[in-house]
């Protein structure tokens, strides 16, 4: 289980998080990394989860929640120090094994470390073909 250190608990985090953070998904979940500007942080990186009721009953929802708590727990040192990481589970989540969720989790969390192409500031995304 991850230490409650470890964890976001609070509503502000989640938002600062969720409107800020670098953004990826894959089929059965998504996440949001925000990066400390600076590069000293005393604080140890922190990870929260979001299960909606789309995604099962309470026994499904604890479930998910559980196996994702696990796979950070295994992860969160990966990521840099002052760090905030919010996972948003899918309703595919729950139908999803260990292993295929731990790819999934890996593979939102290659992409949302990954630096931005052509030099895109956050909020700017891609220009229409229209604009």
């Amino acid at each position: 289980m991850l230490p409650v250190e470890r964890r976001i608990r609070r509503r502000h985090d989640f938002e600062l998080t969720l409107r800020h953070g670098r953004r990826a998904g894959r089929a059965g979940l998504g996440v949001a990394l925000l990066v400390p500007t600076t590069s000293e942080s005393a604080t140890p990186a922190r990870v929260g989860f979001v299960v909606s009721k789309a995604v099962g009953n309470a026994v499904v929802r604890n479930r998910v929640r559980r196996r994702l708590r696990e796979l950070m727990r295994t992860r969160i040192d990966s990521l840099p120090a002052g760090s905030l990481l919010v996972v948003r589970a899918k309703p595919v989540a729950a139908t999803l094994g260990y292993d295929m969720l731990a790819s999934q989790l890996d593979g939102a969390l290659r992409s949302a470390r990954r630096p931005r192409r052509d030099g895109q500031n956050p909020g700017q995304g891609r220009k229409r073909a229209n604009e």
